[in-house]
């Protein structure tokens, strides 16, 4: 029997201020599609966006310890959309709705169809949003062979 991950699940992420946290992501995840639900897991609230791929979920964080993208654990996460529109789209309702975010462009260091906007969280999480480029197209397209 062959294994395979075919996506991801969900994703945790801890935050310093549960409530502070929420008014960013109900702005952001709303823009990108995500809808919402909220529950307690082991008596701590939890806030869960989530789509028809996976959910993005947000916990109370149990230090003070604030984000490092250098240090051991999470770098960035980088959700993906269907084209360079879409990237634009929500850079536009992104600046409509105050979230800070960098300029759409393209990225030719990362590959030559890279287009992206860059932000972060309350909490000083690096994130990005990202065009579905040509490379990864064949690379999924190929494996769908195997």
């Amino acid at each position: 029997m062959k294994i395979e991950v075919i996506g991801i699940d969900h994703i945790y992420v801890a935050v310093s201020d549960l409530a502070r946290s929420e008014k960013f992501y109900d702005v952001t995840m709303t823009i990108l599609g995500f809808r919402k639900n909220s529950f307690l897991n082991d008596g701590d609230p939890h806030i869960q966006y989530f789509n028809r791929h996976f959910g993005f979920v947000l916990r109370p964080a149990r230090s003070s310890a604030p984000h490092d993208p250098f240090a051991v654990g999470l770098h960035h996460f980088c959700f993906r959309v269907e084209d360079n529109a879409a990237v634009d789209e929500v850079a536009k309702r992104f600046k409509e709705a105050g979230i800070v975010c960098s300029s759409p462009q393209l990225y030719p260091e990362y590959a030559p169809d890279y287009y992206a906007i860059f932000y972060s969280d309350p909490d000083g999480i690096r994130l990005e949003v990202t065009n579905y480029r040509q490379e990864r197209r064949k690379r999924f397209g190929d494996l769908k062979d195997h």
